[in-house]
């Protein structure tokens, strides 16, 4: 222990940091700026500045504008990237992203993803030789993260051509974006994307010379709206639609309701393998994070409301409740405001918590759900975020108004500040706080990009007429194999029926071995 001691004095008083903030726009300085005083001791000095330390301004550089990546993902550089040439080493410039030359550190992410997402690699290989999307033109439509560049790179290897652009302004890691379109894929994102920027990306994934879309892979439904809004012709030529969110499904049921949706898609939020892994085990570890990240907050008998009980909202609340938090749930459906009961939550209004509650997360799916008679009442310091995909959950707009001042705290967390001088912190603006300002385990999107690759399979080889112009959960047989393709990173060993066994529970010895109403 003495040593450590005496090694850790000497470290600091070979390297002192003096990190300085911004008195006018509160932003950390990033680490060109930041003074520093150096002494001779060169290796020393190395390995000083090799750790990170949530308090300097390299570690809110990189963890808060990076959506988790270990890059330098901002830059000094504001202007669009609309506005410049862009070209790989290859000469390929079909593309729009931030900095083409963070490729080398996007690859390197791209590659730690890999090694987590066993299932999807397991997939990729097994099914490369066949190229069963051989043929397939996808516009993609998601978060683009190290590990949707793994389910890109694997579509590709599957036979695909694809377009990509981000479901979200502030998801997007830059130097992933760039190692795709170092790659040689057609990307168009970056992150902080205004609004104009974010639909003129999805646009040109679908228009473009010589392109011509069959498939969409989206999350949340904007490139399904944007398509079936300005190109209804190409539209009608899509062989199928697949939709990871609980927004995108609603807006496809909407659709087929109304009689708009004119071609096949498959609800994969709903399949066992998203819903039950990505919405709960994903949520109950990226919720930690993302609200460690951004505000280094205890939650030890900390008050916090969940505003939602579904599998989001069930991951947030086991993770909260397991730090020590006091968890208050609200909710509009009985059956999952008595499982929250049952779980040991109180099930209350949000009106009747909101002036006691540290923190408020939202993740229904719905709008308005927090408003600005809630964030009112809300007490000073208390933290507000949103763990649903759409950003209509916290009534933002609300709080720009001339009475309110917002201040800048760092990436992707700002003071909202009332007259009388109280402030509240809103992460994301209000948009999915995990993906804007942290990340996901790739274990668990690996089941998810899994049954994405599989959904896109079934549907673009699925002989005519069997599936008509209507929404479809994905077949039992490929949710049960999906966690198949995962079950060797646990070195798990099924145990099989025997034929008598089988006869008398009335199923086949290789499945599916529940029918589509059991519930998991």
């Amino acid at each position: 222990m003495a040593s450590n001691s005496s090694e850790s004095n000497e470290e600091n008083h070979h390297s002192i940091q003096l990190s300085v903030r911004s008195k006018i726009d509160h932003k950390p300085i990033h680490p060109e700026g930041t003074k520093r005083i150096e002494f001779k001791d060169v290796s020393t000095r190395q390995r000083r500045s090799s750790r990170r330390s949530r308090s300097m301004s390299q570690s809110s550089a990189d963890s808060f504008s990076s959506g988790g990546s270990y890059s330098d993902s901002s830059s000094d550089d504001e202007s669009s990237p609309r506005d410049k040439p862009q070209k790989n080493s290859k000469g390929f410039s079909d593309f729009c992203v931030k900095n083409i030359s963070q490729a080398s550190f996007g690859r390197r992410e791209i590659e730690i993803a890999e090694q987590e997402m066993p299932g999807l690699m397991l997939l990729r290989k097994r099914a490369e030789a066949d190229k069963p999307l051989k043929g397939a033109k996808i516009i993609g439509c998601t978060h683009i993260t190290a590990q949707a560049a793994v389910l890109i790179e694997t579509l590709s290897a599957l036979g695909a051509n694809v377009r990509w652009c981000a479901c979200n302004i502030f998801s997007t890691q830059n130097e992933v974006a760039a190692a795709l379109a170092e790659a040689g894929y057609s990307i168009f994102s970056w992150r902080g994307e205004t609004e104009d920027d974010f639909w003129w990306c999805i646009e040109k994934c679908i228009i473009a010379d010589g392109w011509q879309p069959n498939m969409i892979l989206d999350d949340g439904g904007d490139a399904t709206h944007v398509m079936l809004k300005k190109c209804p012709e190409t539209f009608k030529l899509i062989k199928g639609i697949v939709e990871e969110s609980v927004t995108g499904v609603h807006r496809l049921y909407q659709l087929s309701k109304s009689g708009k949706l004119s071609v096949p898609a498959m609800n994969v939020n709903d399949s066992v393998t998203k819903v039950k892994f990505d919405n709960l085990y994903s949520c109950r570890e990226s919720i930690l994070d993302a609200l460690k990240r951004t505000t280094d907050v205890m939650f030890g008998g900390k008050q916090v409301v969940v505003c939602g009980y579904g599998e989001v909202g069930k991951g947030c609340c086991a993770a909260l409740k397991g730090l020590g938090a006091i968890v208050y749930v609200s909710e509009i459906d009985p059956i999952c405001a008595l499982q929250g009961c049952m779980d040991g939550f109180k099930v209350v209004k949000l009106e009747d918590v909101v002036r006691i509650v540290d923190v408020v997360i939202t993740c229904t799916g719905n709008k308005n759900v927090v408003c600005r008679q809630h964030l009112d009442r809300l007490k000073n310091g208390c933290i507000v975020c949103n763990m649903g995909h759409s950003n209509t959950e916290i009534d933002v707009a609300s709080l720009r108004t001339p009475d309110l001042t917002w201040e800048k705290v760092r990436s992707q967390v700002d003071h909202v500040i009332w007259p009388d001088g109280k402030r509240i912190l809103l992460l994301a603006q209000g948009r999915l706080v995990n993906l804007s300002c942290s990340s996901v385990p790739s274990f668990v999107v690996s089941i998810t990009a899994t049954t994405q690759a599989l959904a896109l399979i079934e549907l673009f080889n699925a002989p005519k007429g069997r599936y008509k112009q209507d929404v479809y959960l994905l077949p039992k047989k490929l949710d049960e194999y999906v966690a198949n393709l995962h079950l060797p990173a646990f070195d798990a060993h099924l145990t099989e029926l025997s034929d008598d066994q089988a006869k008398y529970l009335g199923l086949n010895k290789a499945g599916p071995f529940k029918p589509n109403y059991y519930r998991y």
